[in-house]
């Protein structure tokens, strides 16, 4: 489910994965997200356990990103299992353990 607590990451020194998705890119965000999340559980991004469909709805993050602000001042956060995951709207992806 996605977080409303905006402070949750702030706290923290060190993401366990950090990644910047690039808007020239052919490829989605959610992409970038996956790969993300993959890198963090130390597994291939196409493995099953990955059950970010239950945590986040992806396209709708794609269109978020698409529709970004010029100045990319949004922040989106969202946890699956063990991990919180916050995409900011400049394209960084990190992804912190809770």
């Amino acid at each position: 489910m996605a977080t409303a607590d905006r402070n949750w990451s702030r706290g923290r020194t060190a993401s366990v994965h950090e990644t910047r998705h690039d808007p020239d890119d052919s490829a989605a965000l959610s992409e970038t997200v996956i790969d993300a999340v993959a890198a963090a559980e130390g597994v291939d991004p196409t493995d099953s356990d990955l059950e970010l469909y239950q945590a986040v709805d992806l396209e709708a993050l794609d269109v978020l990103f698409e529709r970004r602000s010029g100045d990319g001042r949004w922040r989106f956060e969202f946890s699956i299992d063990d991990l919180l995951v916050v995409v900011e709207g400049a394209g960084t992806v990190r992804v912190y353990e809770r």
